[in-house]
């Protein structure tokens, strides 16, 4: 049987917490810290099984790792030494380390096969084979959406101009790593603006790319150099706890240390909008990603309209922006968001189901979802549909509905944020797994 998480009925949340490692971030860490050559540092890694996923990935590529809680060292000698490995890449649940890996192992001369779990299995990887074979790669898969396992065989690349369908920072950076391998220069024209950890992030291993608006343009051959790195906490993870904290009457949450690329942070225009009180500490940059501190305080919210360039910077956030609209007064509509039909679940579908289920008025459509509210919530028997961001939205209604909300197969929290009960409970939740 799997792990439940269990929410109820919460009293005021108060406190500061700190949250993981961003994931993203990590990720991108791990595949850059293996294409380059000496041995990166990369400190506050997030310990959770989608990012030690990759390390497992990029060990099994010739590469060396060795960690110490969240401290992480990756030696090579750069993209050039890496072998065949000797079996499949399991990348569990992480479409990220998957999709990141497709386009870091395309320029190597050797076949590569990449699988996951159930859930991976389901999410379609032709819009990062469609580029990499342009660029002269071989890619194969399951089906007309070529889910995986997949299988990449790879060998000379040439640049190209690959204009996306569709916003995706996942899609963008395996060309990104596609490109610093080919001849020439690859250029990816964005239809709007995604995260940009991967060009951010690049400059520390001393690589060289060129963003000009929605143009990102890298030159190939490129050889990268080993950094060390310090990683921001989450803030999609931290996004959880803010959350909450406007939720939950009489609550004051302070979340330390969290990252601030305003790539990322498009919940925080949306919760503006929505009329909830967030102030944002003094912001530094470590590296070249911002960091800060965020206190929110419960709110009265108002319904909004949620659609264009917000979609991207809160992708992950979504359901969290539909709890949070059940609560609000009126209506709140979001479209342009059907990316989140191929998540770690259909996530429109199941944050739906879920939340009608607890009461809320709330509709499906194509590429989103319509609530009105306010309406009172009840706790319920509940799916976490295989996704650690469903799981944890979901135990974040539950904090303000009558009864207890059981969610089962909560195991799938420990992809992104293995300690979210238990850091909620720390600021007074009402929340537990077992």
């Amino acid at each position: 049987m799997g792990r439940r998480l269990l929410a109820a009925k919460s009293p005021p949340l108060c406190g500061s917490a700190t949250v993981p490692g961003d994931k993203s971030i990590s990720h991108r860490v791990a595949v850059l810290g293996a294409m380059a050559s000496g041995t990166t540092e990369a400190h506050n890694f997030l310990a959770a099984d989608d990012c030690l996923r990759t390390l497992e990935a990029i060990r099994a590529l010739g590469v060396t790792v060795t960690r110490s809680g969240s401290d992480v060292y990756i030696t090579s000698q750069g993209y050039g030494a890496w072998r065949r490995p000797e079996g499949v890449l399991d990348l569990g649940n992480s479409g990220t380390g998957l999709r990141l890996l497709m386009g870091a192992v395309a320029g190597r001369p050797f076949e590569t096969a990449l699988d996951g779990d159930e859930s991976l299995r389901r999410r379609p990887m032709d819009r990062v084979a469609e580029p990499l074979r342009a660029m002269g790669a071989e890619v194969t898969g399951q089906g007309q959406r070529l889910t995986p396992p997949v299988k990449v065989r790879g060998g000379p690349l040439r640049g190209i101009v690959y204009e996306q369908p569709v916003a995706s920072a996942q899609v963008k950076s395996a060309v990104i790593l596609a490109g610093l391998q080919a001849e020439g220069a690859t250029t990816v024209i964005q239809p709007e603006l995604s995260r940009d950890h991967t060009e951010l992030i690049l400059s520390a291993f001393g690589g060289r790319l060129v963003t000009d608006g929605l143009k990102v343009t890298v030159e190939g051959g490129q050889q990268l150099h080993a950094a060390t790195l310090t990683i921001p906490g989450d803030f999609s993870s931290a996004a959880f706890l803010i959350a909450a904290a406007v939720l939950v009457p009489g609550s004051e949450v302070t979340v330390e240390a969290v990252g601030l690329n305003p790539t990322r942070t498009g919940l925080l225009s949306i919760l503006s909008a929505m009329g909830a009180r967030i102030e944002i500490g003094p912001v530094v940059h470590v590296g070249r990603e911002p960091w800060g501190t965020l206190t929110a305080f419960h709110s009265d919210l108002r319904g909004v309209h949620v659609e264009g360039d917000l979609i991207p910077a809160a992708i992950d956030e979504l359901p969290l922006v539909a709890v949070l609209a059940t609560q609000a007064e009126g209506e709140t509509v979001v479209r342009g968001a059907s990316e989140l039909r191929v998540k770690e679940s259909d996530r429109i579908t199941a944050m739906v189901e879920s939340l009608r289920a607890m009461g809320a008025d709330i509709e499906e459509i194509e590429d989103g979802w319509i609530i009105r509210g306010p309406r009172p919530l009840k706790g319920t028997g509940l799916k976490a549909h295989l996704d650690h961001r469903v799981a944890m939205a979901l135990a974040v209604a539950g904090l303000v509905a009558e009864g207890e909300t059981v969610i089962e197969g909560a195991e799938s929290v420990a992809t992104s944020f293995p300690s979210f009960a238990e850091t909620l409970a720390s600021l007074g939740a009402s929340v537990r797994t077992l």
